[in-house]
């Protein structure tokens, strides 16, 4: 992957909904928010998308359908959590993406790769959000 994309997904703010009306926003090499590090407790989270593989463009209806997909594949994970999520650039880009609380990294590389993901953002309990390259 090369730098200006890389640097385009450490820009990125990335949202998570918590609830109807509370939002939390995670940045990485940041500690996870203090609202949101209430929800996830102890456990792994990751903030993942289906959308746009390979970081290019494609119909919104292959968008929907992958998302969906993922979205049943990380709440088939036994105690998992998944929250509506949003990625946003600093470019006004943006991408419908889902916040899962519970999966380990094996699972997530694998949804990931499957999905044509370049990257994905992680981490454990309140720590800092990692971004993880894959492929």
């Amino acid at each position: 992957m090369d730098e200006a994309l890389l640097e385009a997904f450490r820009s990125t703010a990335y949202h998570v909904c918590i609830d109807t009306v509370n939002w939390a926003t995670i940045r990485v090499d940041l500690p996870l928010p203090a609202a949101l590090a209430e929800v996830v407790g102890g456990r792994s989270w990751a903030f993942i998308t289906a959308w746009n593989p390979q970081a290019r463009r494609r119909a919104p209806a292959e968008n929907l359908a992958a998302q969906h997909e993922l979205l049943g594949a990380l709440q088939a994970q036994p105690g998992a959590i998944v929250l509506p999520a949003i990625g946003v650039g600093s470019s006004g880009w943006s991408e419908p993406s889902l916040f899962a609380i519970g999966p380990d990294l094996a699972i997530l590389d694998a949804l990931a790769k499957a999905h044509g993901q370049l990257a994905y953002v992680h981490g454990e309990a309140a720590g800092a959000a990692l971004l993880r390259t894959v492929g």
